[in-house]
């Protein structure tokens, strides 16, 4: 979707979102704040967006008369995670336009591909190799040395399908727990910190983006996130050009998330990009209460054809994960001052499933004359 051809969503009407999960949930709800209505389409019965829609769809992404029926009743789609198969992207992208393009899920999707398209723009990332045997692993080990950590190509998340390797591992038994014929072997980073840049692009061109994230993660989770990150103000710029010079060149429309490494060097730090999360994303929800627009509103006005804002940051804010049973210290979080908590709605609790967060905001003190 191009300025050629702009979407211009007026109230009343209507955003069809793939996907059920949180992030779905609060674009519906910004969606909501802005007069526009949405319609969730989910695999999942249980899905905690559809407790906060008035029509929603509740069937397989393979289910194409479901997938017209679903494109009929909408304006323009949009998605909450990055794994949509490209085949319903397809059926919906022929009715309704989708943004962001199938094209940028074609690229995000797969972790070669992805790696290539970033090295292309002359953007630095870890050393990678594409692996699709035990004898390719051997030689991209030799290309690349070790530590590395070896990742299927497509479908991961939150640590699932990866492997780190070190001098003396096993590899055909690392190949085989992988499961897959198709991986990248990628260079382990000694990075001094993990930083993220949420960015929103509007199909006029226009670039916006949030103050440049610190997270840290914990069982390969994201469990806290601040802003602003703790670096020099010469490299936050850097990590939001950079950012913002992806979203161009994807001719994105919506709201994207560049996970990057912030890398000791002789010149100073660096940044080397990590990952691109085609959405909303979790290190971007401390903009919910912190800043004076969300990344969620800012993807509905980007999907919507509508300007796009300029955030404000409202001081030193912190965004912790609760995950698993850690749900159940929410009331203790209710009596802080400065704390806004979030409940997913989800059901039972468990091991490494995100339940809520919290945002901490602390006023930064105006500075002296």
């Amino acid at each position: 979707m191009t300025a050629s051809h702009p979407v211009r969503l007026k109230p009343g009407d209507t955003i069809g979102i793939l996907g059920g999960g949180q992030l779905g949930r609060m674009l519906a709800l910004a969606a909501a704040r802005l007069g526009l209505r949405c319609q969730v389409f989910s695999p999942d019965p249980d899905s905690p967006a559809f407790d906060v829609v008035q029509r929603a769809t509740c069937a397989e992404y393979a289910d194409v008369e479901a997938l017209e029926f679903f494109a009929n009743d909408v304006d323009v789609v949009t998605y909450e995670f990055e794994n949509v198969p490209s085949a319903a992207a397809m059926v919906l992208a022929a009715r309704r336009p989708v943004l962001p393009s199938r094209t940028v899920l074609e690229t995000t999707q797969d972790r070669l591909a992805e790696k290539d398209f970033v090295t292309s723009l002359g953007i630095r990332t870890a050393d990678y190799a594409d692996v699709s045997s035990v004898a390719g692993l051997r030689e991209a080990i030799v290309r690349i040395s070790l530590p590395g950590v070896l990742k299927t190509r497509r479908f991961g998340y939150d640590g699932k399908g990866q492997i780190k390797i070190r001098q003396g591992d096993d590899l055909e038994r690392a190949w085989a727990e992988l499961g897959t014929r198709s991986a990248i072997l990628e260079a382990f980073v000694p990075f001094e910190r993990e930083i993220s840049v949420v960015a929103a692009r509007a199909a006029d061109g226009q670039v916006e983006c949030f103050d440049v994230t610190e997270n840290e993660h914990r069982d390969h989770i994201l469990k806290i996130s601040r802003a602003p990150a703790a670096i020099p103000d010469a490299l936050a710029e850097q990590a939001r050009e950079i950012a913002g010079r992806i979203a161009t060149a994807l001719d994105y429309v919506g709201v994207l998330a560049v996970e990057m490494f912030v890398v000791p060097g002789k010149q100073g730090p660096s940044v080397l990009v990590n990952e691109i999360a085609p959405r909303v994303h979790n290190s971007g929800h401390w903009t919910l209460d912190g800043a004076s627009i969300s990344q969620f509103e800012q993807h509905i006005r980007a999907i919507a054809g509508w300007p796009l804002g300029k955030p404000v940051r409202h001081g030193e804010v912190t965004m912790t994960n609760l995950i698993g049973d850690e749900i159940n210290t929410y009331e203790q979080w209710l009596t802080v001052p400065g704390a806004t908590v979030h409940l997913y709605g989800k059901g039972t609790p468990r091991p490494g499933r995100k339940m809520g967060h919290v945002t901490l905001v602390s006023p930064t003190p105006p500075k002296s004359a």
